[in-house]
């Protein structure tokens, strides 16, 4: 399994919750120093607890999961 195949199944643990919230995420790319670049849509977009949702959900997990990320930023 790939690097990027790894976070994608990282991040459909967390997907269906922010599914429920009636958003989504999306692995943009996975940069070579470890960095996870994802945008989060629907509306997790606009959601004034993204950053919380990003870094103490999604970031977590992948974390926990993906032990070569070493950061998720979200983009655009």
């Amino acid at each position: 399994m790939t690097l990027e195949e790894r976070v994608e199944a990282a991040l459909d643990e967390v997907r269906p919750t922010m599914l429920a919230d009636g958003g989504n995420i999306e692995l943009i790319e996975v940069t070579g120093a470890g960095v996870a670049r994802v945008k989060l849509t629907g509306a997790c977009s606009s959601c004034p607890m993204a950053t919380v949702t990003l870094k103490m959900g999604v970031e977590r997990v992948l974390l926990d999961r993906v032990p070569e990320i070493k950061e998720v930023v979200q983009v655009g």
